[in-house]
């Protein structure tokens, strides 16, 4: 018999248990196999789209890092410049004390280092969180210590701006660490992060 025919017959009951038990086993021979290989089709194709997806991610990733690799490389330049004008001792040499009261090159100071850091806020999208907050310290540490030794200075409200600039310069030699040298190492590791 066909396997229409023995369909057929097992549709109407002609068949015996025996018929039915054959029938049975032709069928799964028929149906088996199709579920194997509708299985690693399955299988293949689901392979194939998640490689796909992973291979469309990579070349979207490149594509961005092709623009927006150069201004992280800026926004991390103009970080590492605004270090180097806060450190106290470019600070010092860059905003003159001259014919000022201590309390005139204070402000002048905290107004100064303040400037800088507004001027390049925005860079803070290009980087990671860590790093921006390591500037936000640098900054933080270095109008303590310019505040710390104006606080320290006998007879403040008539000492000149040339003696907080000394005291300054003092106890960065003796005492304090260059507050903007962390910071400066936390810009430098992401740079080289990047490539």
């Amino acid at each position: 018999m066909h396997f229409s025919q023995v369909t057929c017959c097992f549709l109407l009951g002609l068949l015996s248990p025996m018929d039915s038990t054959a029938y049975f086993f032709e069928l799964l021979k028929i149906i088996l196999p199709a579920l194997i290989v509708a299985g690693a089709i399955y299988f293949l194709f689901q392979q194939f789209l998640e490689r796909e997806q992973q291979r469309r991610l990579i070349e979207m990733r490149l594509e961005a890092s092709k623009t927006t690799l150069p201004l992280r490389l800026q926004a991390l330049e103009r970080i590492t410049l605004l270090l180097e004008r806060i450190t106290p001792n470019n600070l010092l040499v860059r905003v003159s004390s001259a014919g000022m009261s201590a309390a005139e090159y204070h402000r002048l100071l905290l107004q100064e280092i303040r400037a800088e850091v507004e001027h390049n806020l925005s860079q803070q999208l290009y980087m990671q969180p860590e790093t921006w907050a390591a500037v936000k310290q640098a900054q933080e540490s270095v109008v303590n210590l310019i505040s710390t030794q104006f606080r320290t200075l006998p007879n403040a409200a008539e000492a000149r701006g040339p003696e907080l600039a000394r005291r300054i310069l003092e106890s960065l030699m003796t005492d304090q660490p260059d507050p903007t040298a962390g910071a400066l190492l936390a810009v430098k590791r992401e740079a080289v992060a990047m490539f």
